[in-house]
């Protein structure tokens, strides 16, 4: 039974491996044989050369992530069939804290922090190259290594004070509710997911960036104004201090009910016209509005639930464990087990999660055009944007299908034109009444939603 296990698993966890590299490496050679070319679409709007610096910036990305890819695919099967779990295992069970035993869910808790903390040694390489070369290369990282070592140390701490009790609250659940243990985690998962997102703007934010309440003037009068047309109850428009660390730009809303805070980075208040911002925060109340973000998380709170029952079903399969080297089932094992073996058979999900989101972004957009009645700003912030951040404006058909969270460039603006084609015989003018644009747009006036970015 073991060896079907462990040949069941490698042969998704090869084919994954090879569709992932397959994709990225089909996306970078297109990429690149498309250098400088900008799509009829974005025709007069972006040049060649920015074009073809975003396809450089592309290429440096996806060079270093075909490195990490590979790197870390063996790196998981090396954890997985040398023995190194088990090891660790009966290592940690060996020891005494203050005359006691390392037993129970302490055992637990220490074998999934070493491992997350050698995963985190491991990953440093590639997160410092990223950020102080390609970023800095192509002029995105504005932080010292003073900051990037201050975050690092404040996230660790706060990974201490939150993460901690959350780690033995799931474990608590596990050793002590019996059969049922997994609708235990689930409520407990799901109610500190929310609790977080009520405290993020307030409490966790905070610590990594200054907000500043948006300046009084006419930018933040046509905000506010916006904001109660469409039935958008905030706490405040702020500014984030996102210069300090990074030359990209973005804007999002963050909190649920009335705690909800609109959040636009500094650098997109810089770079962009006030109608140009009027037309993004339109298309982040869009998302609002058909409350998005409500059935993300109805959508994610169905996977765990689901996540969880098929784990209490497999920590009673003792072949499971002794494919990978475990002596006997338990709940770190079962947990690292999954975090190690799951994406081998959820990552044939991501292009239908992909869809999804992207389906979302396009009734955003139709939103924002109809409600502020500013199609020609919302294209230009989003070539703005895109110029910004050098996004690929010729990603392969294939790659961007299965992993873009966001249509294209080329794809939004095009589809803002038909709109604004469709709209115009039909009503003569953009714009119109809130609550007749809301049923346009397939919206709903009310609803609450944490965290959504552009």
């Amino acid at each position: 039974m073991t060896g079907w296990i462990v040949g069941g698993f490698l042969a998704l966890f090869i084919a994954k491996w090879v569709v992932e590299t397959g994709l990225l490496s089909l996306n970078l050679a297109h990429t690149a044989a498309a250098r400088g070319h900008v799509p009829a679409a974005l025709a007069g709007r972006i040049d060649s050369a920015k074009a073809g610096r975003s396809t450089d910036y592309t290429l440096e990305r996806g060079r270093l992530g075909l490195i990490e890819s590979a790197l870390g695919a063996a790196l998981v099967l090396v954890v997985l069939f040398s023995g190194f779990l088990p090891w660790l295992e009966q290592g940690l069970a060996g020891l005494r804290v203050l005359d006691w035993p390392l037993a129970g869910i302490h055992l637990s808790a220490v074998f999934l922090i070493v491992l997350a903390l050698l995963s985190g040694i491991l990953g440093l390489p590639f997160t410092l190259y990223r950020t102080f070369v390609i970023e800095e290369r192509f002029g995105f990282n504005r932080q010292t290594w003073r900051t990037w070592l201050v975050d690092r140390l404040k996230g660790m701490a706060l990974g201490a004070v939150l993460g901690l009790p959350f780690l033995y609250g799931v474990l608590a659940f596990m050793a002590f509710t019996g059969s049922t243990w997994w609708l235990w985690v689930f409520a407990f998962i799901t109610g500190t997911q929310l609790l977080l997102v009520v405290i993020y703007p307030t409490l966790i934010a905070p610590l990594f960036n200054k907000f500043t309440p948006l300046e009084d003037g006419e930018l933040k009068s046509r905000l506010e104004a916006l904001a109660d047309d469409a039935g958008f109850r905030t706490k405040g428009l702020s500014v984030m201090d996102a210069s300090r660390r990074t030359g990209h730009s973005n804007a999002f809303f963050t909190g649920l009910g009335r705690a909800k805070r609109i959040v636009l980075f500094d650098t997109l208040v810089e770079k962009m016209s006030p109608d140009e911002i009027l037309a993004v925060l339109a298309h982040e109340i869009g998302h609002f509005r058909a409350h998005h973000v409500k059935k993300r998380l109805a959508i994610g709170v169905v996977v765990t639930l689901l996540t969880l029952y098929v784990l209490s079903l497999l920590i009673q399969w003792p072949p499971l464990f002794h494919a990978f080297g475990f002596a006997a089932p338990s709940h770190h094992a079962a947990l690292i087990l999954l975090m190690l073996c799951g994406g081998a058979f959820t990552f044939y999900l991501a292009p239908l999660s992909a869809w999804y989101s992207r389906r979302h972004e396009y009734q955003a957009d139709a939103y924002s055009v109809r409600v502020a009645g500013l199609p020609e700003a919302l294209v230009d912030a989003l070539v703005g944007l895109s110029d910004q951040n050098l996004a690929n404006l010729n990603p392969h058909r294939w790659y961007s299908a299965f992993y873009y969270s966001h249509p294209t460039l080329a794809e939004r603006v095009a589809a803002i034109n038909r709109l604004v084609a469709e709209s115009r015989p039909a009503h003569g003018e953009m714009g119109g009444s809130p609550a007749r644009v809301a049923a346009q747009a397939g919206a709903t006036p009310q609803g609450s939603a944490p965290a959504e970015r552009a």
